[in-house]
């Protein structure tokens, strides 16, 4: 069985890969399997560059193209040789690959195989479970919805057999992802079954479970503070929130069609009291945002101190409403601004990593002895080789560039 992957976009393209691959293993001797991303016009550019350049490697090989990208536009893929295209809203749909194959022969002559493909895909500690998909919003910005439909929360039986499987794996850390996790709801015995009920059973279930971590949460909805008392009160719920802000300007907020308000996010942060950390994601540049109204994001970058941003430019996408809107923004403008808003978040983290140095925390080890502490910055643990996967107690002696240095307890 030959059956490799390559994503791009989000952690949840490479968890979907994987599923993908084990799906397509036991049917299918050899396939290349690309998970595309189209958030940003850059991200599908190259996506499409990719798979041009692996169906030039590998003439010999079946590539099934997936995701956002080869959704949006699949013409962009279907001229590349021996690629097949499948559908977001089919990924996961055996026969769709094996239909797709018979609708389309691909070009091979003799056996199938793959003369050149890297292995990129990163090796965790970690295992990331997809706990729902799509989303019901309408952010004006955002490709991804229409891409990937209404949202679905998974049962709640096959998450837990996931998890258990992660767990009986040896993997120390499980993290909760999904387009839109902050969304999950399902109904049982007639009662409402959310997020902070989905971690709450989990821990219970799965009491071996050392690590629980959630991706990106919406901070407009009322179970951020469940999840706040949750971290508080159950030391395996991990320290450390990522908001899916996108700006800290009420106005573009609202211009962007955001649900939550530069008070709401001081709210959890206040109810956090210091001890949580939180990272942020922000779009740069979206129309209308003038020098005032990025200026309002920074101070409240300043003030509520994220230790990490994920900023990028803003990119117009088609068949969205932010596409055509007034005041678009130079993209230098928008560049310069991703860089500001990033130096003011590194010395956020530089502030809060000299406060934790000389504290013992529990880290999860990764390889060659880099780990990651409660709050997902990495420690490189002196001393002898740490395998993989193993959580221990380090003591934080010092700070070199954007990690801790520290030793086992």
């Amino acid at each position: 069985m030959s059956i490799k992957t390559l994503s791009f976009g989000c952690r949840l393209n490479a968890l979907e890969a994987e599923k993908i691959q084990n799906m397509l293993g036991p049917v299918i001797n050899t396939a290349i399997v690309v998970n595309t991303c189209a958030v940003t016009a850059e991200a599908e550019r190259q996506s499409g560059q990719a798979v041009r350049k692996i169906a030039r490697e590998n003439p010999n090989a079946p590539i099934f193209v997936t995701g956002c990208a080869a959704t949006r536009n699949p013409a962009l893929f279907k001229e590349i040789r021996n690629t097949i295209v499948v559908d977001n809203f089919q990924k996961r749909n055996l026969d769709a690959y094996i239909d797709a194959m018979m609708q389309q022969p691909c070009n091979i002559a003799g056996n199938a195989r793959i003369d050149n493909f890297r292995d990129t895909d990163e090796k965790l500690s970690k295992k990331f479970i997809q706990i729902q998909n799509g989303c019901n919003h309408d952010c004006t910005y955002c490709v991804t919805r229409l891409l990937r439909g209404r949202a679905v929360s998974f049962e709640y039986d096959e998450i837990l057999r996931d998890v258990r499987a992660a767990v009986n794996g040896g993997f120390g850390e499980i993290v909760l992802t999904g387009v839109d996790i902050a969304s999950y709801a399902r109904v049982y015995d007639g009662k409402a079954f959310l997020i902070s009920d989905l971690c709450k059973q989990l821990l219970i279930d799965v009491p071996e479970i050392h690590r629980l971590r959630l991706s990106s949460m919406d901070p407009a909805v009322p179970e951020v503070g469940k999840i706040i008392e949750m971290i508080k009160s159950d030391a395996r719920m991990m320290p450390h929130m990522h908001f899916s802000m996108q700006s800290g300007s009420d106005t573009i907020l609202r211009a962007m069609r955001r649900r939550h308000t530069a008070d709401i996010v001081r709210k959890w942060v206040k109810m956090a009291d210091g001890d949580i950390t939180f990272s942020w994601d922000i779009i740069c540049g979206f129309p209308g945002e003038t020098e005032e109204r990025f200026q309002e994001t920074l101070d409240l970058a300043h003030e509520l101190k994220p230790i990490k941003i994920h900023a990028f430019p803003f990119s117009p996408r088609p068949n969205t409403v932010a596409a055509d809107m007034p005041g678009q923004v130079n993209r230098a403008i928008s560049k310069e601004r991703v860089r500001i808003i990033n130096d003011l978040a590194n010395k956020n983290r530089a502030e809060f990593m000299r406060a934790q140095v000389g504290k013992t925390v529990q880290v999860l080890v990764e390889e060659n002895n880099i780990a990651r502490c409660p709050h997902d910055i990495a420690v490189s643990v002196g001393g002898c080789p740490v395998p993989a996967r193993t959580i221990c107690d380090v003591a934080l002696g010092n700070i070199e560039g954007d990690n801790f240095v520290g030793k086992v307890i």
